[in-house]
């Protein structure tokens, strides 16, 4: 039989409203009384209801998190600074997965307001206009984390990606590379898709190289697709002489499928990638990638949305990151 607040007051000799203090941490009780109550909790074995609290205080405690890939590199070590952050501040994690699907985005959202948690961390995917309309008619703060949404009305946390992409490729035209080609992301994705071709472009206009498309070759994040973006390239008349990849999978496919066609990294092809995830010490030659601080954007996310939570002040509510490049050996 389940142990119940009144059989705690009851052992207790207290009222149940002296249990609720004493659980909830309410300093308005006498040390002895609390000390009594906890030892009645401890030998009963009572556990709090967390339903019957939510409902009292109106909080329940616990965030909804919805992540596009629950196995990307990418996205675990965001969880990760969320966990961390949650924890600090005594918050439960419901963590969905989205397989950065439209439909199922939405549907999760109102599963989400329908376990009644305090607050939602929206990651990855791109905002919509459904998206939006769906957050403003939430009773509960959203904070949007390594996405964005074009009119920046949602609060969010991210890097400047179209000046890490621009950074990127800037590096190489310094490094004298003329022919440059990137591999994207989807470019319905407003991160790895626009916002870093973007500053691709940029890069290239300011050093008066030409835009060519046959350059551009879009993959869907994978390791697979990598390879598969390097084997259209290697097709080109006249080959890249550096690649720039939206993502460090990609990347890794990239490096392997010119390695398998017998190209040398970096004497003969310079491979740039964007994340900083594990996998770019884990290939050979290591991976030079632009640092996306995947951690510190979950964390800096998760703390945002405990403000909101909590009613407290905001000086921005969009948050950007500084990034960097991390050098190593696929470049020279």
């Amino acid at each position: 039989m389940n142990v119940t607040i009144y059989d705690v007051a009851r052992e207790a000799n207290v009222s149940m409203a002296t249990v609720s203090r004493v659980v909830n941490g309410n300093p308005n009780v006498k040390p002895s009384t609390r000390k009594k109550v906890l030892e009645v909790i401890e030998r009963l074995g009572y556990r709090p209801n967390a339903v019957a609290r939510g409902l009292a205080s109106k909080k329940t405690t616990t965030v909804g998190v919805i992540i596009p890939d629950i196995s990307s590199i990418f996205f675990a070590e965001m969880a990760r600074g969320i966990e961390d952050i949650a924890t600090m501040y005594k918050y439960n994690i419901i963590l969905s997965n989205s397989d950065q699907n439209k439909e199922k985005e939405l549907h999760l959202l109102n599963t989400m307001l329908a376990k009644q948690v305090d607050g939602i961390l929206f990651m990855g995917g791109d905002v919509t206009e459904e998206h939006v309309e769906q957050f403003k008619k939430s009773d509960v703060p959203i904070v949007l984390a390594a996405t964005i949404e074009k009119n920046n009305i949602i609060p969010s946390v991210n890097i400047d990606y179209e000046q890490a992409a621009y950074d990127a490729v800037h590096m190489l035209i310094e490094k004298g590379h003329k022919r440059i080609a990137y591999v994207t992301g989807p470019l319905n994705d407003p991160i790895n898709g626009l916002k870093k071709l973007a500053g691709y472009r940029r890069a290239l206009e300011e050093a008066n190289i030409a835009y060519d498309d046959e350059l551009v070759v879009e993959g869907d994040y994978t390791y697979d697709s990598g390879i598969e973006a390097y084997d259209k390239l290697a097709e080109l008349a006249e080959r890249p002489t550096a690649i720039f990849v939206g993502t460090d999978e990609m990347a890794l496919g990239v490096i392997h499928g010119a390695q398998d066609r017998g190209v040398r990294i970096p004497d003969e092809l310079e491979v740039v990638g964007f994340d900083n995830t594990r996998l770019a010490t884990m290939v050979r030659p290591k991976l030079t990638t632009v640092v996306q601080p995947m951690y510190d954007i979950g964390a800096v996310a998760m703390r945002l949305l405990t403000k909101y939570m909590n009613k407290e002040h905001v000086d921005n509510h969009i948050v950007v990151l500084p990034h960097r490049i991390e050098y190593r050996d696929s470049t020279k």
